[in-house]
């Protein structure tokens, strides 16, 4: 049975027309005037050539517009492909190629990157965000109905090839995270999430997707600052936001002495587990922080920490939402005893369906349902679950994860480097930041500003190593795999400075 609902915004339009659905600067919208200007937005994405069930990607920073282009969008029934403004050229590039988009939407601040991704790919039709609303309006054909089981969005995840997959969410991910969330958080007529993190992540998708489903408003931030943060908090009466461990921090930091109103009720933390002092700071401050477990292939949260157990339960991610099911698998496939080591596999309708063209890594990473995640973790007797190792070797800095095969994949096409491997180094501004080795040929010594400028022009800002280390071999086991945990170790013991 193929199940239907009304379109997300048509329908919440219809039912809390003049509720307030985001404050941008000093601009606000009702659902009525969402749907209206999202309504003629998608006139004119018709009149450009935008079909029913295409493919279409967007290029776009945290922006009032950018919200009325993403549901107007939804309204036409086309598949959204979401990209990272963070990405290089080349990297955008191999996702609009992977995507197959017919039609991409820029900032205007991209254009020069649009005119790049015109000349290589002639099909596409390529425009700015000033170029689609000049465009003459027609009246669109509107998908009244979506089915929960087909693609709404397309957001690329790094991989361990170094080829990032585009992970498929369904409007049906998207409404179960929603409800999953609700049920574990809570929801009140008095809720509004500030959103300060980009929406072309899930975690900022996701508060865009739960805003219309609930019809809560939520106040949207070009990009994080602590001050601004807690000024809107006050000002706004905002009541949840979404956070990793370095934003909390400074807004730690920052309120110093100062307390967050009575009504701000969470602090939805994500992106690794928070250190001890930071929570007991938080305890001090009074700001209840839930801890977070997800990634972009459960639509965001799967697994969340209850404040009250965030200095029980320290380090622990919390327990699965409800709508989801979570079990730790041996290497043989039996299910691990509390307190034994194994992958984490979840299940739930907020889990993809798969990966984009790639049956390969659907069937490799989905099986009977379960996703298998590569990280490594335990559930305690309670059902908690704590995770040891994201990815194995992910790297988590600021938020953004960043995968080293596709840094060593980078650095191997420079002509005088023969062996590259990459791993975390701890830092206190971003949590960690990757850090490389190379084994170069004939010894030659590349100078470091050569190394950043190669590893510029092919790696957002974000992915190039903060260090690079010049050794003579890298350390491997008897399949002559890189063994990246020793040298993580090599730097925690002082070899390299």
């Amino acid at each position: 049975m193929d199940n239907k609902m009304p379109n997300f915004l048509t329908r919440r339009a219809f039912l809390t027309p003049e509720r307030t659905v985001v404050c941008f600067q000093e601009q606000s919208l009702t659902f009525k005037e969402l749907y209206d200007r999202s309504y003629q937005t998608a006139g004119q994405l018709q009149k450009l050539g935008v079909k029913n069930g295409q493919f279409t990607a967007v290029l776009l920073k945290n922006h009032l517009d950018t919200i009325v282009i993403l549901f107007a969008l939804q309204l036409l029934g086309t598949k959204t492909v979401i990209l990272n403004c963070r990405l290089t050229a080349a990297e955008l590039l191999w996702q609009l190629q992977d995507s197959q988009a017919s039609v991409l939407i820029v900032e205007d601040c991209f254009a020069d990157l649009k005119q790049q991704f015109t000349e290589q790919l002639p099909t596409l039709i390529s425009v700015t965000k000033t170029m689609l609303f000049a465009q003459e309006q027609v009246q669109p054909k509107l998908l009244e109905e979506v089915s929960l089981d087909e693609i709404c969005t397309i957001m690329y995840t790094s991989g361990t090839t170094g080829k990032p997959k585009g992970v498929i969410q369904t409007y049906g991910n998207h409404w179960w995270s929603a409800v999953g969330s609700a049920l574990n958080l809570g929801l009140t007529d008095q809720d509004c999430w500030l959103c300060t993190v980009p929406l072309f992540h899930i975690s900022g998708f996701s508060i865009l997707m739960r805003s219309v489903i609930y019809g809560m408003p939520i106040v949207l931030h070009e990009k994080f600052s602590e001050q601004k943060t807690i000024r809107d908090i006050k000002d706004k009466r905002v009541t949840i936001m979404s956070v990793v461990g370095t934003m909390l921090s400074r807004i730690v930091d920052t309120l110093e002495d100062e307390r967050l109103p009575k009504e701000f009720r969470c602090m939805l933390l994500g992106g690794g587990p928070a250190p001890l002092p930071l929570l007991k700071t938080c305890v001090e401050k009074q700001i209840p922080v839930f801890q977070t477990y997800g990634m972009t292939e459960t639509s965001s949260q799967i697994v969340t920490l209850s404040p009250e157990y965030s200095l029980t339960k320290l380090g622990s991610a919390g327990k699965p939402l409800f709508p989801s099911e979570i079990r730790i698998e041996r290497i043989d496939g039996a299910t691990a005893q509390p307190g034994e080591a194994g992958e984490i596999v979840v299940k739930g309708p907020n889990v993809t369906s798969g990966y984009l063209n790639r049956e390969d890594a659907t069937a490799e990473k989905i099986r009977q349902g379960w996703l298998y995640t590569g990280d490594v973790g335990y559930l305690d007797e309670e059902g908690f679950l704590f995770v040891l190792d994201r990815r194995s070797d992910l790297i988590i800095s600021g938020g953004e994860n960043i995968y080293p095969a596709e840094i060593e994949a980078v650095l191997l096409a420079h002509p005088d480097i023969l062996e590259a491997g990459v791993t975390a180094v701890d830092d206190k501004d971003w949590g960690q930041v990757p850090a490389a080795f190379i084994v170069t040929r004939n010894g030659r010594d590349i100078p470091v500003d050569e190394l950043q400028q190669f590893c510029r022009n092919r790696l957002a800002k974000y992915k190039i190593p903060k260090f690079f280390y010049l050794i003579d071999r890298l350390p491997r086991n008897a399949a002559k795999k890189l063994l990246r945990r020793t040298l993580r170790d090599w730097v925690n013991e002082g070899r390299f400075r």
